[in-house]
């Protein structure tokens, strides 16, 4: 730094009113942070992924300073920013009511306007326990500071470095409210401008715990302007239409009995068959690739899960143990000690004993093993969410053994297995996110060194893809990295799809060996593969990608024929079971409905294909077929028919309009 240089703060570095932070050093900070020539800054503009974190947090102030302004008696818990909006979650003695929500809103763009500033203060444990006396949640956090429950509870509030509180003050400098918070924050109110709305209320377990008291959540979103704000607002309304669980019931799919469960589904015929066909094209992609298909039961004893390691860093998200075989006899005395059994939560270990059932040879490697294996895992009931969410769930879960020299190919391998078996469903627009550890943290199982060399493998093998690569700190497996693909659908939300994990870990704790070409033993590596995911997840995904309009190879109904009068009713019958003997899911219409009525009752049904018939067609031969966009092609020979169809479903053709069945 030059002898006469003075430190500068972010106000005096950018003049562009965008700048609402920077980044300094690689470290996101306030505006008002001072800064001196030799650091490394960065302007965060308002419109970026850090900036829109930092409106969406400042906004979350707001809201529970308007609801403490109406209420001086709420508890404050935590306000984090969150994808699209931010919520905060109170302690009140009655939960909140629309009414309210239009009271805090009025609140909070009064705050707006008063264009308070966010002022950022260091403070000791002790100064903020005096400070925040009256907020147990906030003292509760105080006490986590630096601990590895702080980042899960609380990480936007506590962290491993220094306690700081944001003074919301006026323009005279008044404080008028704080919050413990590790920022950043915008400069001040009045930059969250219009671009805001409160969109819900919900009940919320304290730190995530059913254990803990329950606290009232209010969600918010925020954008940097109006238009943004309605353009949001218009993507949730597709949204809403496109709700896989209302198309779920209203296409009759799916069901939740309540006498099964939560988080368990059935599927109805149409979704049965629907699911049937995303998993026979599946393993019809697994035969061409030299997948080997196994098959595991859905229990196991718990030293399986101690093995792999499952129990020490999973057992939370698995369901309670079922103690069993204990033998009793006439006295009541153990003669027998039983064993706890686990429901499976994964099926990795189930392979590794496949593996390891006899001696391999480095020449049976590449062992692509896969399986549609059901697991189950015991999600809280606040975080379940029709098929995306579930507790029971079928992964097209496969594991493949491989040298070490073999690891670089079969991931580019298994890449590109996964993009064109995704692009038979519709979906075309990808990116690549990495998952790696974080260092230090004992969740993550291994040596460094392998940690290291698994993440440069999988990080080439991502950017030789050609495919955007975005970081995800700390969110690989407990065992190794991962490529997961992240697509996105017909509205442009982005789904986490397929995921490729290197685990150089489970082959260790298994011994699982392979005779090398020296005659030596050698250790091989473990490929975790997902094509889709759990097979529920990809089903609601694709419900809302097609909004219920299945291409016509996935529709569960794929041709309806409808007589325009009864008298033609036996020719659809023939047309139909024609139709039929080539493997295409017809039916025809018997209902004593009339046809145009007919028309949209299987319209609305979302049915690919009408076939229609009449005199004419009798006559002639022939059919009428009424598509997707409401258009007729009139005077199609049957055979003719029968055979575009059945070539437009061989080739998974998303027939909506004659050219797509020409």
């Amino acid at each position: 730094m030059p002898e006469n240089a003075q430190p500068k703060d972010g106000f005096a570095l950018f003049s562009d009113r965008s700048v609402v932070a920077m980044r300094v050093n690689g470290e996101l900070k306030d505006l008002a942070a001072t800064v001196t020539d030799s650091d490394e800054v960065e302007a965060v503009t308002i419109d970026s992924a850090d900036g829109l974190t930092i409106l969406r947090h400042s906004a979350a102030h707001v809201l529970a300073q308007a609801v403490q302004r109406i209420n001086p008696q709420a508890n404050l818990g935590i306000g984090p920013p969150i994808t699209d909006g931010f919520y905060y979650d109170f302690g009140v003695d009655t939960p909140f009511t629309p009414e309210d929500i239009k009271a805090i809103t009025k609140e909070m763009q009064r705050i707006v306007r008063e264009g308070q500033r966010f002022v950022r203060r260091v403070v000791t444990d002790e100064e903020a326990r005096a400070e925040l006396a009256d907020e147990p949640f906030k003292l509760e956090l105080i006490g986590l500071k630096g601990g590895k429950e702080a980042a899960e509870g609380a990480s936007v509030e506590v962290g491993e470095g220094e306690l700081t509180i944001y003074d919301n003050t006026t323009k005279d400098g008044e404080v008028v409210w704080k919050d413990l918070c590790r920022g950043p924050h915008l400069p001040n109110t009045r930059m969250i401008g219009n671009g805001w709305d409160l969109t819900r209320i919900a009940a919320a377990y304290w730190r995530g715990s059913e254990k803990n008291p329950q606290l009232q959540r209010i969600y918010g979103t925020a954008w940097p302007t109006k238009d943004e704000l309605r353009a949001y607002q218009v993507r949730l309304e597709e949204a809403a239409k496109r709700d896989h669980r209302r198309l779920g019931k209203d296409l009759d799919l799916f069901s939740f009995p309540d006498e099964i469960g939560s988080g368990l589904a059935v599927f109805h015929p149409r979704g049965g068959i629907i699911r049937y066909e995303i998993e026979e094209n599946l393993r019809r992609h697994l035969l061409r690739n030299g997948y080997d298909v196994v098959n595991s039961p859905h229990i196991t004893k718990k030293d399986l899960f101690q093995t792999s390691g499952h129990l020490q860093t999973y057992a939370d998200g698995m369901f309670p143990p079922m103690h069993l075989d204990e033998v009793v006899d006439e006295d009541g005395n153990i003669t027998k000690h039983g064993q706890d059994y686990y429901l499976k939560p994964m099926n990795c270990p189930f392979h590794n004993l496949i593996y390891r059932s006899r001696s391999r040879s480095y020449r049976e490697l590449p062992l692509r093993l896969a399986e549609f294996g059901t697991v189950y895992r015991y999600e809280k009931s606040g975080t379940l969410s029709g098929l995306t969410r579930v507790r029971g769930l079928t992964q097209d879960d496969a594991h493949i053994y491989v040298t070490q020299e073999q690891v670089r190919e079969e991931l580019t391998t298994n890449l590109t297995l996964v993009l064109d078996l995704l692009r038979d469903y519709g979906l075309n627009d990808f990116y690549l996110e990495l998952s790696t550890n974080e260092e230090g943290n004992p969740k993550f199982l291994g040596e460094p060194e392998q940690w290291t060399t698994a993440i440069e493998t999988l990080r080439e093998v991502a950017e030789a893809s050609g495919l955007e690569v975005v970081a995800d700190p700390g969110g690989a497996a407990f065992y190794g990295p991962k490529i997961s693909v992240q697509a996105r659908d017909a509205i442009g939300r982005t789904w986490q799809m397929s995921t490729i994990q290197l685990d150089f870990n489970q082959p260790e704790r298994f011994e699982l060996e392979y005779i090398g070409s020296d005659g030596q033993k050698h250790r091989p590596v473990m490929i975790h593969r997902a094509l889709l995911g759990s097979v529920e997840r990809f089903f609601a995904i694709l419900l809302e990608h097609y909004a219920g309009d299945f291409p016509l190879w996935l529709a569960p109904v794929q041709v309806v024929g409808i007589p325009v009068a009864d008298t033609f009713a036996d020719y659809l019958d023939d047309a139909v079971a024609a139709l039929r003997a080539a493997g295409v899911r017809a039916d025809v219409d018997h209902s004593d409905e009339r046809m145009q009525k007919k028309i949209r009752n299987h319209t609305t049904g979302k049915v690919p294909l009408i076939l229609i018939a009449g005199e004419q067609d009798r006559a002639a031969g022939t059919v009428s077929f009424r598509f997707r966009d409401g258009t007729q092609e009139n005077g199609v020979p049957l055979a003719d028919a029968v055979e575009r169809v059945r070539r437009a479903i061989a080739e998974h053709t998303l027939v909506q309009t004659a050219e797509d069945l020409a």
